[in-house]
């Protein structure tokens, strides 16, 4: 039994196909399952059924597979180890983060992260929520940024900053000129949302609930639109299509030309809806230093408008 015996199981459980886990692994297919042929005849156990165009684990399998993952996560540690006897800072950082905040962090992290940890360059994935927790699970990140809540995985979590939302509509809408707006004015309102599985269109229907029947419901196309992202939503608001809700850190900054135009940002009145964004990390993860020092990049951060939570 090898390590790299291991990795090609779990690839091919997570990925449920035995080319793409391939692919994953960086070798042909058939390298790939002879691999693991020889591995199920070691064990004398069947881990995969193979059958149509999906590869399902046995109950035995996930068991094994599981076990795997930690032997991997405990073979990674070890290098962790080495390499933070040298430098603890040292090498890639696997970073995560949710779509509805990628943009509108990441370029002032990134210039704070090569500012102050040089040596750590970040690796970055954009992602939903739910398949960055599958990829920290797995190991194939190492720590991700994401908007509380969010179903308990048994992760490490560290609050960052709680953001406010802000509603966005056109320049010439009868609202626009109002200083700040309540949730139950939005009512008669024709609302953009994001599509199925970002977790801000959740966030958006907690704010306006009334919008959450025309969501699910095809009539609601009179009521609610949805956008791919929330760039799109914001030039969708300023050709008039409705109105919609962002958080604070979307705003574009005075002087920034790349924005939508016609598009005025009016702030909630209290209690104003904010959303908790946190970073997370699995508990096994040895690099407490590479944490820390990301944190502090993020902190460092302009934040305009979100308060930050260093507790």
């Amino acid at each position: 039994m090898t390590l790299t015996e291991l990795r090609y199981i779990v690839a091919v459980a997570r990925e449920r196909h035995f080319g793409r886990a391939a692919e994953a692994c960086f070798v042909s297919q058939p390298t790939l399952s002879v691999a693991i042929k020889k591995l199920e005849e070691e064990l004398e156990v069947k881990l995969f059924e193979r059958g149509g165009s999906e590869v399902s684990v046995t109950p035995l399998g996930e068991e094994i597979v599981r076990q795997a993952q930690a032997t991997l996560e405990n073979a990674a540690s070890i290098k962790e180890i080495a390499r933070r006897g040298k430098d603890p800072l040292a090498g890639p950082l696997r970073l995560g983060v949710i779509y509805t905040i990628g943009p509108y962090l990441l370029p002032d992290l990134v210039r704070k992260a090569i500012e102050r940890v040089p040596q750590m360059p970040l690796m970055l994935q954009e992602n939903f929520t739910v398949r960055l927790l599958e990829m920290l699970r797995t190991g194939e990140l190492d720590c991700a940024i994401l908007a509380e809540p969010f179903p308990d995985t048994g992760l490490a979590i560290a609050p960052l900053y709680d953001e406010p939302f802000v509603v966005a509509m056109p320049e010439k809408h009868p609202l626009a000129t109002r200083e700040s707006i309540s949730s139950t004015e939005l009512k008669q309102e024709t609302m953009l949302l994001l599509g199925t599985g970002h977790c801000f269109r959740d966030h958006v229907l907690e704010v306006c609930p009334e919008f959450a029947r025309f969501a699910s419901d095809a009539e609601g196309i009179r009521k609610s639109f949805e956008g791919s992202s929330l760039e799109t939503i914001k030039h969708m608001v300023a050709s008039g299509m409705g109105i919609t809700v962002v958080p604070r850190l979307s705003m574009p900054r005075s002087g920034h030309s790349d924005s939508p135009p016609l598009v005025r940002y009016v702030p909630f009145t209290e209690p104003v809806p904010t959303r908790r964004v946190v970073l997370a990390w699995r508990r096994t993860f040895t690099r407490y230093e590479a944490i820390a020092a990301l944190r502090n990049a993020i902190y460092a951060c302009e934040l305009a408008g979100a308060k930050r939570l260093t507790d």
